[in-house]
């Protein structure tokens, strides 16, 4: 069964899959680019790799609304439950857990976590989606570091990968994490939100495909893959 991701802007992906609704750091209120209000999307579950307020977004509007179960790392799992959202699954670096549809596994990250009241968000993470067959390998907000290598051991049929620069990775670092990673497909993400953040993803796109074996996907928020 093949699996929908519809991008909604920065770090927001709804991933459809088996009949469930997946959603990644819903920051769509105050997002100048997001395609759909907070109060339009419907999620089962919901993932948050950090506790910035472009990631955590509407986490708590979403969760009470629909019911979803936030995923997140310990830190912000008792961070949400202290602001009555329910249900809630921890997990953390390095930890795999399977869930109805699939399987998530937590990778290291390198950026902060500060919660937006100031609370301690712990350690940010990436998510490594196990989904029909497909290993989907979502970055969120990191630098590049050199033990993607090892997640590109896992044979990844798409990364998503941040090459907004100033607070993630930017263009020139994305490629190099394309080239340790080699997914089959390359999503760019987490650019242009904000002016500081402005990229051309179709020169990015370019560099890839003069430079690596990845097919490049350059989604526009609204825009969902099917695969």
């Amino acid at each position: 069964m093949p699996v929908k991701l519809t991008w909604y802007g920065h770090a927001c992906f709804l991933f459809e899959t088996g009949g469930s609704k997946l959603l990644t750091d819903p920051f769509l209120t105050g997002n100048p680019l997001a395609p759909i209000a907070a109060d339009a999307v419907e999620a089962d579950y919901i993932f948050v790799s950090h506790g910035h307020g472009d990631h955590v977004g509407d986490t708590l509007s979403i969760a009470k609304r629909t019911g979803a179960t936030v995923v997140s790392n310990f830190e912000i799992q008792n961070w949400l439950a202290g602001q009555g959202v329910e249900p809630t699954h921890p997990q953390h670096i390095g930890g795999g857990y399977d869930y109805p549809w699939g399987r998530v596994k937590l990778t290291i990250a390198h950026h902060g976590s500060a919660l937006p009241d100031g609370s301690y968000g712990g350690n940010p993470c990436g998510f490594l989606f196990y989904l029909e067959g497909l290993k989907i390998y979502h970055a969120c907000d990191t630098g590049l570091f050199y033990d993607m290598k090892l997640i590109g051991e896992e044979r990844i049929d798409l990364a998503i990968l941040p090459i907004g620069d100033n607070f993630t990775m930017g263009p020139d670092d994305a490629l190099r994490a394309v080239k340790l990673i080699q997914p089959a497909r390359v999503i760019p993400i987490h650019y242009n939100t904000f002016d500081v953040i402005r990229q051309d993803p179709q020169a990015w796109a370019k560099r890839v495909r003069n430079e690596t074996a990845a097919e490049v996907t350059v989604l526009q928020p609204g825009d969902f893959l099917q695969i």
